[in-house]
């Protein structure tokens, strides 16, 4: 049986791990607030908060309930747009008013005032992830609450009011003073009263031993489920899996000694979160913010990127050009592989059915290094890239100790392009403008000779090695 509270009801479930939670929020508890949307994550009309324990607070997280197995919501906090209203209040009277009558939260009243909502079907996804910015305690900008919203889009409405909407509800969160993210919610009405009683009832239900259903052949290796719920959703639904998602073992981004290691459960918002990231790479929130939607972010794994073996992958371009290694596990079992080494041809991997990508390890740049990451896409944000690259290089006295140039997008797999970067050692960093230095533009005729770009949806050749050539010097230009 599977155990979790939606709303603010626990809930027990027998029903196939791999069901999705939007079926589940739906079909068989008939909250239709979340709405079904395109079923891939894009569109943000099902967004619900995942609440996580994390010691004695609960720390909230929009995802997609679209892409998300029931089994990834064990032990959870499952919040939907009714999860939010306030009970039934009371009229000026003081007699309580119908259940049709509720009030709305400030987050609700913002958007109303605001006229952010035409149709209203985008309506409850763009509320919980503003409801979400108000609990996360991470911000109190205009610009940040927007930021939120990435992953939800409208169709009807037009955007500046949403965006004005978002506004106000930045303005509500500059006076939150010292007080924790959850009481300040409840005390200004943005969430219920019961959101503070969450943290005990998980930790109960924890306690209560209530783990793992009754134990079925592993079929599927399933972290976040953002890539395979969109490519096998029917089969998804129906499998058995081993659920990766929240092992604490495998979500550690940790320092040892001169490297960092990075659990193959951690998502791409766990980077974007982690202090020891942040102080290696001073980009790392430009960089990453690239990287599909919030939603997104907080679901997808750096292993599931990896293993996707797309030749595209933002995190794959990211690591290779780090030199990073993979630890991969099966059972007792265990060996580490050059990332470098990993991919082998389109979709094809170094690496086992039964084995396990468990961490990702590199070097940890020190102030001698400069790392940079680009990409281009159709669009700039929420798109898959045509071309990304990323370069990393040890300077010492003006000379290239190391370098490390990857790029995406230009082969079958993600490329480590090995000849270019040996060119570059033992070279003076170009001083100028890169566009006129002949080193830069001898490397890149190099580089040329490496890529193998074919045309298809996303550009033609000669455009993907013009981006290729585009990146290359922005690199430089950046660093």
């Amino acid at each position: 049986m599977l155990h979790f509270i939606l709303n603010d009801q626990t809930i027990q479930t027998g029903l196939a791990g791999g069901t999705t939670l939007l079926d589940f929020i739906r079909y068989h508890r008939h909250l239709h607030g979340t709405k079904i949307g395109c079923r891939e994550g894009d569109c943000g009309a099902c967004t619900v908060l995942v609440g996580e324990l994390q010691g004695d607070t609960v720390r909230y997280r929009t995802m997609t309930s679209c892409l998300t197995p029931l089994v990834n919501i064990r032990h959870k906090h499952v919040v939907t747009v009714e999860g939010i209203n306030p009970p039934v209040f009371q009229g000026m009277a003081g007699h309580a008013q119908s259940s049709d009558q509720l009030a709305l939260t400030p987050v609700q009243e913002a958007m109303v005032a605001e006229n952010a909502t035409q149709c209203g079907f985008c309506t409850p996804g763009f509320v919980m992830s503003l409801t979400s910015f108000c609990l996360s305690g991470q911000g109190h900008l205009p610009g940040q609450a927007v930021a939120a919203i990435d992953g939800n889009i409208c169709r009807c409405t037009g955007y500046k009011s949403i965006e004005r909407a978002a506004g106000r509800i930045a303005g509500l969160m500059q006076n939150r003073g010292i007080q924790t993210p959850a009481v300040f919610a409840v005390e200004k009405g943005i969430v219920p009263h019961y959101f503070l009683e969450i943290s005990a009832r998980l930790k109960a239900m924890q306690a209560a031993g209530t783990t793992d259903p009754a134990a079925e052949p592993t079929v599927v290796l399933l972290g976040g489920g953002t890539d395979l719920y969109v490519q096998r959703p029917e089969e998804m639904t129906h499998t058995p899996a081993n659920a990766l998602f929240y092992r604490p073992a495998l979500r550690q981004i940790r320092e040892e000694g001169d490297f960092i290691e990075i659990g193959g459960a951690s998502t791409v918002t766990d980077l974007l979160e982690s202090p020891l990231m942040q102080a290696c790479f001073p980009a790392l929130n430009e960089h990453l913010k690239l990287v599909s939607s919030t939603p997104i972010r907080n679901m997808a794994t750096v292993a599931g990127n990896l293993a996707n073996a797309s030749p595209i992958g933002d995190l794959s371009i990211w690591f290779l050009a780090l030199d990073a290694a993979l630890e991969l596990r099966n059972g007792p079992l265990n060996r580490q592989i050059p990332l470098r080494d990993f991919f082998l041809g389109y979709k094809t991997l170094a690496k086992s059915a039964d084995e396990v990508a468990t961490s990702i390890r590199f070097k940890k740049p020190g102030k001698a290094h400069f790392f940079n990451f680009e990409k281009v896409s159709k669009r700039t944000f929420l798109d898959i890239a045509s071309v990304n690259s990323a370069l990393l290089l040890q300077v010492e006295n003006d000379m290239i100790k190391e370098a490390g140039l990857a790029i995406g997008g230009v082969a079958p797999v993600p490329l480590f392009l090995k000849k270019t970067s040996a060119f570059l050692i033992g070279k003076t960093l170009p001083a100028g403008d890169p566009m006129e230095n002949d080193l830069l533009h001898e490397a890149n005729t190099l580089l040329q000779s490496e890529i193998s770009p074919i045309s298809d949806v996303r550009g033609s050749a000669a455009y993907k090695r013009l981006l290729a050539r585009q990146l290359f010097f922005a690199h430089f230009m950046k660093l």
